[in-house]
């Protein structure tokens, strides 16, 4: 435990341990899913057929123990997963013991982290929760849970709005439509991060064939201003900033006018960028330089 290699051996153990449920599960069109140790199959077996297949798997391998348990509503993950007459329902898994914290607004971060956390957080309820119901009920959690860390209720009907416009979903706000949701719910659901959209449009190898990075050209009339700190939601420097650049520069007949401003804060460095270090140097990682003093 501890190594950086752990998980991945863990996967290629379990890989070759599976491959027997993985089979019984796709040849009755059922679901297997695994998330290192964690397990989810459904089943129309009765309970002591899945037992003894669970039986035979478990003394297969006495490295491994498993602990199955058998239910019309489990847990997966942070997902929880019904038989809701013979159809899956999902939504959010919530434990007892976790509090309903999210980042604080009066923290010391960009406004745009705490405008994205009401979007991300709907966006989350929405490709989790299969049942219209549920997704309004999260929705309501998601609010108080954002009014108890201080965020304002106008900051937050303003996102949510945002959300459904972004999504083609103004009809949810105000009607119980479940096909719209289902919509909804498929569409995010199944697309893909702009990560991922990255990896699936290069066909050649990045090793060997690594990318080349774009060179973007010199635009005059973008100017970048980075500020090292973030005051929090109170912070008045951008307006401050704005109102200079517009008093002292942006006269009739100035070249400023032709330019945009673009504000980026940089947030600053916590405790825990100073006392943990998780990426090792980069000789290290190389492995040059090991016995240089």
């Amino acid at each position: 435990m501890g190594s950086a290699f752990t998980q991945v051996f863990a996967n290629i153990y379990m890989l070759e341990w599976e491959q027997e449920l993985i089979q019984h599960q796709a040849s009755r069109n059922e679901i297997y899913g695994r998330y290192i140790d964690d397990i989810f199959m459904t089943t129309n077996m009765n309970i002591d057929e899945i037992t003894t297949l669970l039986d035979k798997v478990q003394h297969k391998d006495p490295n491994i123990k498993i602990t199955p348990t058998t239910t019309e509503t489990v847990h997966f993950l942070d997902v929880a997963i019904m038989n809701d007459n013979g159809h899956l329902r999902t939504f959010i898994y919530h434990k007892p013991s976790a509090d309903p914290y999210y980042l604080p607004y009066t923290s010391d971060h960009p406004h745009r982290i705490h405008r994205n956390i009401p979007y991300v957080a709907l966006l989350r309820a929405a490709r989790f929760c299969s049942n219209l119901n549920d997704f309004h009920l999260e929705r309501i959690r998601i609010e108080l849970a954002l009014l108890l860390n201080q965020y304002p209720p106008q900051l937050l009907s303003n996102q949510f709005h945002r959300f459904f416009q972004m999504n083609k979903a103004d009809l949810l706000i105000k009607t119980f439509d479940q096909q719209a949701y289902n919509q909804l719910h498929q569409r995010l659901l199944f697309s893909q991060t702009k990560r991922k959209s990255t990896i699936l449009s290069s066909n050649t190898d990045p090793i060997i064939n690594p990318p080349v990075l774009e060179q973007k050209l010199w635009d005059k009339s973008l100017m970048i201003v980075k500020y090292p700190f973030e005051t929090g939601p109170n912070s008045t420097f951008a307006r401050q900033f704005y109102a200079w650049w517009e008093k002292h520069y942006q006269y009739p007949g100035s070249p400023a006018n032709r330019i945009n401003i673009r504000l980026i804060p940089k947030t600053n460095r916590t405790l825990q960028t100073y006392l943990i270090q998780k990426k090792p140097k980069k000789p290290v990682l190389q492995g040059t330089n090991l016995f240089t003093h």
